[in-house]
């Protein structure tokens, strides 16, 4: 049976330390990438008091590497620095990575951005494809409205690739991946563990979580790996009681159009239930062959909304309807392993399902287009009555993704290296939402769907085939290398189905039901209205070119290209959008010093992404995807890890960005998709910064560790600083929906084990800053965001996405 204790970091100790397993630390942080460095006695160091930085292994370039000899910018928090991080979701880790940025309506709905590669805007089911992909192991897990939300238990590492990975990892790697890898089964022995923990969030409530994993060897060559947890995270918005008074409608009824949220306001109605379990099988069929089959599933309940109105107060908002989303998903995967004469030979498979069902308060659209349009007075029900025209939407969502992928290594001491292989991936999405209003007339709704104003019935599939490579060739050996990579790909995505309202409320519209072009039903929905189509192939390269100045210090130079497909919008009238490109030029260094007790990485870049793609609110609502234009983003990142001494460990990270568009974004396209350039008033200029991204972001950590008697202490300190960031691309709605202003926020832990038990004290957000996320509004920003249209919002209304409130937390955790 295994026995190591659950913090323990050292894998030997000086003798006077030698009962020692944990290593603890202060942790005063800006790091992204360093957090996975950690530490061991150097075997010739001549300080025995200190330690020196460990060797981190990635497979980012589907190969097993040492991180240091990697030629990309790579960010690691591996599996004790997670746990040290208290990172339990994306939100957790994704703010000590200093390459990431994003947006979030809450948990499984990010929108992720790397390297300033941002254009903001709306995102939703039948948006772009994702800029960043997101992999669990060897296989993307990346939807359309977002990737998983995986709980982070029991993971080995997570890898960030920055910059366009176009070449090994295709369509949704065009600004960088992000991989989840998972601990595997491990027939060598025995081994389990379990952690308990419950935490309070200021203005909000209680929290509790359950983890835990159980490792069983199935004789000497096979194992099964069991992980379970249980996640109750607690609210912190309050939906307060108010009312809302409808002009229309009030008039008509003579002062009776005010509605009240009683039925729904309640305190810290934002809360998370989130369960799930991974099984995995691992094989060893002989020397040369394994087997790797996992199948794993989560579901999250989701009550409120993760955003609060500051006409209404700090983390506080009034809404009128329920508010609820469940994410439920499962994804089988098989990984095959082995050697075919002097090649290694992968074959990855995986097939992911994943069901959403949201209900969601859109009141403030009827409010808005009331106030505005008189919007109320063409609500009525049977008899004719106007009535309350408020909106909500229920909304079902169902993907489906298979992927494939076989590929196959030279060995890697050859001085000629090749890795290259075959890609296929389904994607499927059925689409349903429902834009109700209650007691609505059956004139006026959508045949078949009662209360139903507005209906969206529509299927997706989109559809990825690559031919990848790349080439490596020691000019010098162990100094001199140089790389060719190449993929060649083609898609094939569509959209088609219903949308729009029913004839008796639109009778002219060139969509819904009064244009249908054949009275037969689609899926239940009245027929029909498109079924569009894009195609397209192409190829991309990446050139590399590695020096190995000493064996401690490499530098390189990379061209590199990433890609997203073009596609349909939902409202089929529009045209398909383009593809977008993106060119990234960059120049890095990965070095030690010190006797590998002191490593310093970076690099610096130039990116031109054209014809970008740019979602926006459109007219009804509905989310309309332009290609926008041209824009650069220079920058550099840099990471700083030092083993201080036996007990003191710091590390460092930091982004700097400058994102601008390089041509006027006019806001239109022409017949052939192109975006035009040339307009008298164009809604963002050249030299326009791109939304979301700062222009600077840092983490720095610090951990201390120390003896109390026959226990092993820690204390720890982590910091994050982002800088200020726009809201939008356009100058209008910028100026509408404002700035988000740049914020610090600091962790701090602490805690003691012994043998094979430990125990943590944490903090985080401890000065409980109200960092913003993002900020939007429920409808177009010019009607819901309209400043002195309505008293109680002079600014308009517009809604911010808080970081979380500041949280206290105990948890306890032992392993056999």
């Amino acid at each position: 049976m295994k026995r190591r204790s659950a913090m323990t970091r050292l894998r030997t100790r000086p003798p006077r330390v030698a009962r020692l397993p944990l290593v603890v630390a202060i942790h005063l942080a800006v790091a992204g990438a360093a957090y996975a460095q950690d530490s061991q006695p150097s075997a010739d160091a001549p300080n025995p008091s200190t330690t020196s930085l460990d060797v981190i292994t990635v497979t980012s370039q589907k190969r097993t590497e040492n991180l240091q000899e990697v030629p990309i910018s790579i960010q690691v928090l591996g599996n004790e620095k997670l746990r040290e991080l208290n990172v339990s979701n994306f939100d957790d880790y994704a703010k000590f990575l200093p390459s990431v940025s994003y947006q979030t309506l809450g948990p499984g709905y990010a929108q992720i951005y790397m390297r300033g590669v941002a254009s903001g805007g709306d995102g939703n089911h039948s948006g772009s494809l994702p800029s960043v992909g997101v992999y669990l192991d060897e296989q993307p897990v990346t939807t359309i409205q977002g990737p998983l939300d995986i709980h982070i238990y029991d993971i080995a590492r997570v890898e960030v690739l920055s910059g366009p990975q176009g070449t090994l990892y295709g369509a949704s790697s065009e600004a960088g991946t992000i991989r989840i890898i998972t601990n595997k089964p491990d027939p060598s022995g025995y081994e389990a563990g379990y952690s308990l923990g419950v935490n309070s969030t200021s203005h909000g409530g209680i929290g509790n979580v359950q983890e835990g994993f159980v490792n069983f060897p199935l004789g000497e060559q096979a194992a099964i790996r069991l992980v379970g947890w249980h996640e109750k995270e607690a609210g912190y918005i309050d939906n307060v009681s108010g009312t809302r008074t409808y002009p229309t409608w009030d008039e008509f009824t003579g002062g009776n159009g005010t509605i009240s949220n009683a039925a729904t306001a309640r305190d810290n109605y934002n809360d998370i239930d989130t369960t799930g379990a991974r099984l995995a099988l691992g094989i060893n069929l002989n020397e040369n062959w394994t087997v790797n089959a996992s199948l794993v599933g989560q579901k999250s309940e989701a009550n409120g909304l993760f955003a609060y109105d500051p006409a209404v107060g700090d983390l506080e908002l009034t809404h009128f309807y329920p508010e609820t989303s469940q994410d439920n998903w499962n994804q089988a995967a098989l990984t095959v392993e082995g050697k075919v004469g002097n090649f290694d030979v992968t074959y990855s498979f995986a097939h992911l399902n994943r069901s959403d069902l949201i209900e969601s308060d859109y009141s403030d659209y009827s409010f808005w287009y009331d106030t505005l349009y008189a919007y109320g007075g063409s609500i009525y029900n049977d008899n004719g009555d106007i009535i309350n025209p408020s909106q909500y939407i229920q909304a079902k969502d169902r993907y489906r993704k298979t992927s494939h992928e076989l590929r196959i290594a030279t060995p890697q001491d050859n001085r000629l290296r090749f890795v290259g292989g075959l890609f296929w991936q389904d994607q499927d999405h059925d689409i349903q939402q429902r834009y109700k209003v209650n007691g609505l007339s059956s004139e006026l709704s959508t045949p078949g769907w009662p209360d139903t104003l507005w209906l969206t019935k529509q299927t997706r599939e989109d559809r990825d085939k690559a031919l990848f490579g790349e080439l490596s060739y020691d000019l010098i050996p162990d100094t001199l290398t140089a790389s060719f990579g190449g993929r060649y790909f083609k898609s094939d995505n569509s959209l088609g189905g219903y949308f729009g309202f029913s004839a008796g409320f639109s009778p002219d519209s060139e969509y819904g039901e009064a244009g249908c072009p054949t009275p037969e039903p689609y899926h239940g929905a009245p027929c029909q209205d498109f079924d569009k189509s894009v195609k397209e192939s192409g190829s991309l390269y990446k050139a590399n070119l590695t020096w190995k100045a000493t064996p401690t210090k490499m530098f390189y130079l990379t061209r590199s290209e990433g890609f997203r497909p073009g596609g349909i919008n939902r409202r089929g009238i529009l045209p398909p959008y383009l593809s977008d490109y993106l060119t990234n030029f960059e120049a890095g260094w990965k070095t030690t010093w010190l006797d590998n007790h002191l490593s310093f990485n970076g690099s610096v870049f130039r990116q031109q992404w054209k014809d970008f793609q740019f979602s926006i609110l459109g007219a009804n609502g509905l989310t309309e995807i332009k290609n926008a234009n041209q824009a650069r983003i220079n920058g550099a990142e840099f990471e700083v890890n030092w083993a201080a001494s036996y007990n003191l460990q710091i590390s460092a990270g930091a982004a700097f960005y400058n994102a601008k568009l390089t041509e006027n974004y006019c806001g239109f396209t022409d017949d052939d998709g192109i975006p035009v350039t040339e307009c008298d008033d164009p809604e963002a200029p050249t030299g326009t910064r791109l939304p979301v991204t700062p222009k600077f972001k840092g983490t720095l950590t610090a951990r201390y560790t120390f003896d109390i008697g026959s226990l092993q202490a820690y204390v720890q300190g982590a910091g994050v600083h982002v800088g200020e960031r726009t809201s939008d691309l356009r100058i209008m709605e910028r100026g509408i929906l404002g700035n988000l202003p740049s914020y610090s926020m600091f962790d701090f832990s602490a805690g003691i084990a012994k043998d094979n038990w430990a125990l943590d004290f944490f903090v985080d957000n401890a000065f409980d800053k109200r960092g913003q996320i993002s900020r939007f509004t429920e409808c177009a920003e010019a009607v819901c965001g309209a400043p002195g249209v309505v008293p109680e919002y002079p600014d308009g209304q517009v809604y911010v996405v808080p970081t979380h409130p500041r949280m206290v937390g105990v948890r306890f955790s032992q392993k056999f």
